[in-house]
């Protein structure tokens, strides 16, 4: 692909569900390499796995956006 987000790293909260999950598949198939954050570990694993399966690059950790620890 020869787009601008080739190669970028991306991070992306509320990645485990609806818009945010929906953001990290499309910017996957754009070349985007993504950095997952959200609570629900199980989702984030589950999406991260889809996109590699799929050729994309990503990894999550798990982040409470409202924690400032997490930040």
């Amino acid at each position: 692909m020869n787009n601008e987000i080739t190669g970028k790293v991306i991070a992306i909260t509320g990645a485990s569900s609806r818009i945010g999950e929906a953001a990290a598949i499309t910017l996957a198939k754009e070349g985007a390499r993504l950095v997952l954050g959200a609570r629900r570990s199980d989702r984030l694993e589950a999406l991260a796995n889809r996109i590699q399966q799929e050729g994309g690059k990503a990894v999550f950790s798990v982040t409470d956006v409202t924690r400032r620890s997490d930040m």
